[in-house]
């Protein structure tokens, strides 16, 4: 069964057009989700709007209202949204190029991918996302999703486009109210060249696959062994060495020259029993058996 869109419409490079379609990049449909449900019937809960003077109502009797000042609305009906046209609605219009890189992580939101919309649109898109590629800019667009305008960022990727929208700058927050009484002077520079070395020591190559989530991980296998009828395991803490001071943490870790870190995976498990005898040889207490 093919994806579906979020949203079609059209491509737009001054006078250039095609056909598009987009898709989410991403999905949560795999996350582990829990239902509200009552602790004697352990029926489902259902949600059902309440009207403070008349109690239990329908949905079909709900209106969209905005809040102009306290408690009180003005309302919009269906009509009023229609009104609001704007060329975005329908059209990814290119307004801008800037330098891929420029634009800053805490601006960028929900990634999408972006595809020719039918055979007859493939030769213009071709076109557009190689130009797009050989220049290694990011063109800034906006478009309408969930009835708001979005500016967003395409760019080149594989044979397609990706597309990012972006935060509005009203909605970031500026750093000063958090880091603006932390220190500005510099480092000892003998704990700062430890530092960099241990930076050094642990750079690797990026593999999404090494760095699985664990806590929902954790959270499946707890859930298989209720259905089996078992007490959950309880996973021990890892231990904490007592740090005596900044340097002496920097010169120890250095000296363990262990690889960059990476998520455990079930085939791995195995693997950490030697650990605890290392732990154990070195005088650290030994992890806690786990109760069955």
């Amino acid at each position: 069964m093919a994806p579906r869109a979020s949203w079609k419409g059209y491509l737009k490079l001054s006078l250039v057009s095609c056909p598009v379609r987009l898709y989410p990049a991403t999905s949560s449909s795999d996350r582990i989700t829990f239902n509200q449900l009552h602790k004697d019937t352990h029926n489902r809960i259902n949600m059902k709007p309440v009207d403070p003077e008349l109690g239990l109502v329908e949905r079909a009797d709900l209106v969209k209202g905005y809040e102009y000042e306290d408690k009180k609305y003005i309302i919009i009906d269906e009509q009023d949204l229609d009104s609001v046209r704007i060329e975005s609605n329908h059209t990814m219009n290119i307004e801008a190029f800037v330098d891929e890189g420029s634009v800053d992580l805490i601006y960028q939101d929900a990634p999408y991918y972006l595809a020719p919309d039918g055979a007859m649109a493939e030769e213009t898109f071709v076109v557009l996302r190689e130009a797009l590629r050989k220049s290694g800019k990011l063109a800034i667009a906006r478009l309408v999703l969930s009835s708001r305008e979005r500016v967003i960022t395409i760019s080149a990727r594989d044979t397609g486009m990706f597309v990012c929208t972006l935060r509005n700058p009203a909605e970031v927050r500026g750093t000063a109210e958090y880091f603006g009484t932390i220190p500005i002077g510099e480092p000892d520079q003998e704990m700062l060249e430890l530092a960099e070395a241990l930076i050094k020591q642990k750079t690797t190559t990026f593999d999404p696959k090494n760095y699985e989530d664990r806590y929902e991980a954790a959270l499946m296998k707890m859930i298989r062994e209720k259905l089996k009828g078992h007490k959950p395991i309880i996973a021990a803490a890892p231990e904490r060495g007592n740090v005596i001071n900044l340097m002496d943490a920097l010169k120890a870790s250095l000296s363990q020259s262990k690889p960059p870190a990476k998520s455990k995976t079930k085939a791995e498990e195995p693997a950490a029993k030697p650990v605890a005898k290392t732990r154990a040889a070195a005088g650290a207490k030994p992890a806690a058996k786990k109760k069955v």
